[in-house]
């Protein structure tokens, strides 16, 4: 029978061990969700895809027959996810990798699956200190998901793609970036999708459950609305003057890339010529477009590439990808800057490295072992690097995955006065063909800009070669798999950083790790100790 908050066993459906139809809609709902964050045929993220599917998703745990069915459906949802948003990894291990088949088929799987044990503790203790009250039970199942989330973005080095805050990339969830983060989205996600799972056919006449509604909306559209105030005072204020740029896509075979007799000799020769051809203000190369330490380049090559760029009074300034280091100091995935008067270059050294293609996990040796990938034991570059200054713009490069993390990012913010007016992302995923990861990665550096308010400009192997606005909106794009620059211009933003910028750079994801565990544990204490949520 129905009580006052979602519902009371039926034990028929309890013996009966849960109606069948569950399994394979916690199974769609999983594929869904992955198809919400980027969808493969038009490559834009689908935010109402999100909530529905998460949606089902609780619909489905609601009436799981016990807590540790639940958790075994959260982990079959978590892991279908999580498999449809990376199974592209399946294509740098096997297709660029030789790595069998059916072992890299295992390893996408492998990985999905644990990663996706986060999600299953967390409905696990969801069904089982769940309150009656449906209010109490949307926020505890909010709060649980984001600790999966934090866990999932943190630990192990933290691997958080397809995070689900980036689903609303375009959504009216995007309102609350400046403020929360994509972590905190996925809170708001969350919440959403539990509240609709959880509603009844009665409320419709429920004042209460209306006011509460109203309530909610309230708050969102404060926000929205600040949010707005303070676009349009970056908009009439803090916009620098248009910057000219040349963002380079070299398309090189990644099958070839690091090959002495083809890929090497394409890159260099490609990106020679385009780099002294080049007349923007601002000139980008992505990651290791030069794919040799200085000391094995040819006699002359970097030097004849840069002169133009150092000499005094000039008008253009380069940002390039290439390896650094030696054998005694270690190396580094880098950045080399070069702008007029410089006696010497700007460097960026990476800082989040990438497991098994810039470091070697403990343990896992045997398994690079097994593919033929130029594999690495990269150093570190520290968090919070200083920017690149140019023409009155200071310009924070990241490289490949690193604007997946927006704690990292945030340290440049610390210190408004030099807090970065505009980001670059130079990136090589080549390693992923031409799949949906490209158009994954676009919208993770859309998110950034809308986090921070500072565009982001993209160059890349095979792309997505972009510049994206303070507003989070691409506004220049060269097509996929295609060699060519892309000449656009950018404006870089001033002003007060955001909210989320604020405290994230000062204190990384630790208020958002303490708000769901303070809701967690208040909600699951007062948690009803019996099993609720089966209906038929």
């Amino acid at each position: 029978m129905q009580q006052s908050g979602v519902v009371q066993v039926d034990p028929a459906a309890h013996n009966a061990g849960g109606a069948w139809w569950l399994w394979p809609l916690v199974l769609l709902a999983g594929v869904a969700q992955a198809l919400s964050l980027a969808w493969p045929w038009r490559g834009q993220p689908l935010w109402w895809l999100q909530i529905a599917a998460l949606a089902a998703f609780v619909h489905a745990i609601l009436r799981s027959a016990t807590p540790r069915r639940a958790g075994f459906m959260a982990w079959l949802f978590a892991t279908a996810w999580l498999c449809g948003t990376f199974w592209w990894l399946y294509i740098s291990m096997h297709t660029y990798g030789g790595l069998a088949a059916p072992l890299a088929v295992a390893a996408v799987l492998g990985l999905a699956a644990f990663v996706g044990g986060y999600y299953a503790i967390a409905v696990w203790w969801f069904r089982k200190r769940q309150s009656d009250n449906r209010l109490h039970a949307a926020f505890f199942f909010a709060a649980l998901w984001l600790l999966a989330e934090l866990a999932r973005g943190q630990w192990w080095t933290g691997f958080p793609w397809g995070a689900i805050g980036y689903a609303h990339v375009e959504g009216p969830l995007a309102a609350l970036a400046r403020y929360v983060g994509v972590y905190g989205m996925c809170f708001a996600a969350a919440f959403i999708a539990a509240a609709i799972a959880m509603m009844r056919s009665e409320d419709a006449g429920n004042q209460k459950w209306w006011v509460g509604v109203a309530g909610v909306l309230m708050v969102f559209g404060g926000l929205a609305s600040q949010r707005q105030t303070e676009l349009k005072k970056a908009d009439a204020s803090h916009l620098s003057q248009p910057m000219t740029l040349a963002l380079m896509q070299g398309q090189i075979p990644q099958d070839e890339k690091f090959l002495p007799g083809s890929g090497i000799p394409m890159a260099l020769d490609w990106y020679a010529g385009r780099l002294r051809e080049a007349t923007a203000q601002l000139v980008v190369a992505p990651e290791t477009a030069i794919p040799l330490l200085p000391k094995q380049l040819p006699t002359g090559y970097l030097e004849a590439i840069t002169e133009r760029y150092v000499k005094p009074n000039g008008e253009q300034a380069l940002l390039v990808g290439i390896p650094l280091g030696n054998f005694t100091e270690g190396y580094t995935n880098s950045v080399y800057g070069y702008a007029p008067g410089m006696q010497k270059p700007y460097q960026y050294d990476k800082h989040h490295l990438v497991p098994f293609g810039e470091f070697i996990p403990p343990f896992f040796r045997w398994f690079t072992e097994m593919m033929n990938i130029p594999l690495g034991d990269f150093n570190r570059g520290h968090i919070g690097q200083d920017s690149f200054d140019w023409k009155g713009e200071r310009i924070a490069p990241n490289i490949c995955y690193e604007d997946l993390f927006g704690e990292e990012l945030g340290a440049r913010f610390v210190d408004a006065a030099r807090a970065p007016t505009f980001m670059v992302n130079l990136s090589n995923i080549g390693w992923f063909g031409d799949s949906v990861a490209i158009d994954q990665h676009l919208a993770i550096s859309r998110l950034r800009t809308l986090e921070f308010e500072r565009p982001m400009v993209r160059a890349t192997n095979t792309g997505a070669t972009a510049v994206i606005d303070h507003r989070g909106q691409v506004t220049h794009r060269l097509e996929n798999d295609k060699r060519g620059v892309l000449l656009a211009e950018v404006r870089g933003v001033s002003g007060p950083v955001t909210p989320f910028a604020w405290w994230v750079g000062r204190f990384g994801l630790w208020p958002l790790w303490g708000l769901g565990l303070v809701v967690a544990v208040l909600l699951g204490i007062r948690g009803n100790r019996h099993r609720v949520g089966v209906v038929h």
